[in-house]
C-alpha cells in the first residue's frame, strides 16, 4: 500500500480545516433566519370603542409583532357570533363575555373553547337608571318599568342580583325593546330605567344630553354579582398547535392594558383615529369608567391582571344558574379557564 506523504496529509488537513467551518457557518446561518410571525385571526364582540385601547396599542405600538404574532382584527356581531366563530375556527381567539362562553359550553356538541385571559375583571352589567324618575338606589326600582334591550347580557344576571337584594320582581316590570332604542326611550322618559354595560348605556346617555347628575348607575358588582365580563377566548385546535402564539398574544394584550391604565389620553388618541366620528372627550370618559369600574378591582390591585379567583368563580357559576338551567353537570373554574397560557405574574401586577 502506497503511504501518503507529509504533504498529502497537510493538504487534506488544510482543505477540511476551510470546509467544515464553512459548512458549519452555513448552518448557523440557516439557523438563525427570522421566523415567520404566527397569523392569528382575533374577533371582537362588538365595534371599537374607548374600551379595547390594550388591543389597539398592542397592534399600534408593535406589541404582537414583537411576540412573534401577526394579529388581524374582525368585527363580530356580539358575544355569541365571537363565541361561535372561535368554536368553528373562523377566528383563532376573540374578546367575548365570559358568563356567554358558560352558557355556550353547556350546549349540545359545543366545541371546547376556553377563557385564557380575563380584561374585565367585574362584569360591567348594571341598571342605569333616571334620578328624576324616583331611582336613586337599587331598592327603588320596585315598581318601575325597566326597559330590557334584545340581546342584553346584563339581563341575564338580573334574577341573581333580584334574590340577593331581595327585591319584589313581580312589581318591576320588563319592557323589551330594540337595542337602538334602549337610550333613546329614557333619554326620552318613556321607561324608568334599562339595563345595559355601565362604560356603554350610561356614557351613551350623557352624549345625549341627559344630565350625569340625573342617572344613577346602579352596577351588580356593587350589589352582590361576582361575575367576571369580557376575556380573551381561544379555539382549542389553535391553542394545542400554537400555543407559543397565544401566550405571546397575551403577553402583548397585557403590555397594552399596563401602556392604557398609564397613559389613557394616549391610548384614545389611538383608539379614535381608527373609529369612524370617534369623540376623544367620549372615549376617553369610556375608558377611566372601564379601568375604574371593570378592570382595577381589588382582586387585580392584589393579585394582578389577567386571571381569575377559583372560589369567587364558583359563586358566579352559582349565580348564573339562579337564571340559566345547566343541561350537563354545572362546570368548575378549569372547564371554563385555563391559566396556562397567563404572562409571568409579576409582569400582570399593577404598579
Amino acid at each position: 500500500m502506497r503511504m501518503r506523504t507529509p504533504v498529502t496529509l497537510l493538504a487534506l488537513a488544510l482543505i477540511a480545516a476551510l470546509v467544515v467551518p464553512a459548512w458549519l457557518s452555513g448552518q448557523v446561518v440557516a439557523a438563525e433566519e427570522p421566523k415567520r410571525p404566527v397569523a392569528v385571526m382575533f374577533a371582537l364582540d362588538r365595534p371599537l370603542d374607548g374600551s379595547m385601547a390594550p388591543v389597539v396599542l398592542a397592534t399600534s405600538r408593535g406589541l404582537f409583532g414583537a411576540q412573534g404574532v401577526a394579529v388581524t382584527m374582525t368585527t363580530a356581531k356580539g358575544s355569541p357570533d365571537a363565541i361561535a366563530r372561535v368554536a368553528s375556527g373562523e377566528a383563532d381567539m376573540a374578546l367575548a363575555d365570559i358568563n356567554e362562553l358558560i352558557r355556550y359550553r353547556d350546549g349540545a356538541n359545543s366545541a371546547p373553547v376556553k377563557a385564557v385571559f380575563v380584561l374585565f375583571n367585574r362584569a360591567p352589567y348594571a341598571i342605569i337608571a333616571r334620578k328624576s324618575r324616583g331611582i336613586n338606589a337599587l331598592a327603588d326600582i320596585d315598581g318601575k318599568t325597566l326597559g330590557v334591550a334584545e340581546g342584553d347580557l346584563s339581563i341575564r344576571l338580573w334574577p341573581a342580583v333580584v334574590k340577593h337584594n331581595h327585591l319584589k320582581p313581580e312589581t318591576i316590570k320588563l319592557s323589551r325593546v330594540g337595542a337602538a332604542v334602549r337610550e333613546p326611550i329614557l333619554s326620552a322618559g318613556q321607561v324608568d330605567a334599562v339595563s345595559g354595560f355601565s362604560y356603554l348605556s350610561a356614557i351613551n346617555l350623557r352624549d345625549r344630553g341627559v344630565p350625569a347628575a340625573d342617572l344613577a348607575v346602579l352596577r351588580f358588582a356593587d350589589y352582590g354579582c361576582d361575575a367576571y365580563g369580557h376575556a380573551v377566548i381561544v379555539n382549542p385546535g389553535f391553542a394545542a398547535k400554537q400555543p407559543a402564539a397565544v401566550k405571546g398574544v397575551l403577553r402583548a394584550l397585557t403590555s397594552g392594558l399596563q401602556l392604557a391604565i398609564k397613559d389613557p389620553q394616549g391610548a384614545v388618541a389611538e383608539v379614535v383615529s381608527r373609529m369612524d366620528d370617534g369623540s376623544r372627550e367620549l372615549e376617553l370618559e369610556r375608558l377611566h369608567t372601564v379601568l375604574a369600574d371593570n378592570v382595577l378591582t381589588s382582586d387585580v390591585r392584589r393579585d394582578g391582571i389577567g386571571g381569575i379567583a377559583p372560589a369567587r368563580f364558583e359563586r358566579a357559576l352559582g349565580q348564573i344558574a339562579d337564571d340559566f338551567k345547566f343541561q350537563h353537570k354545572r362546570p368548575g373554574p378549569a372547564d371554563i379557564f385555563d391559566d396556562s397560557f397567563l404572562p409571568p405574574a409579576d409582569s400582570r401586577l399593577v404598579n
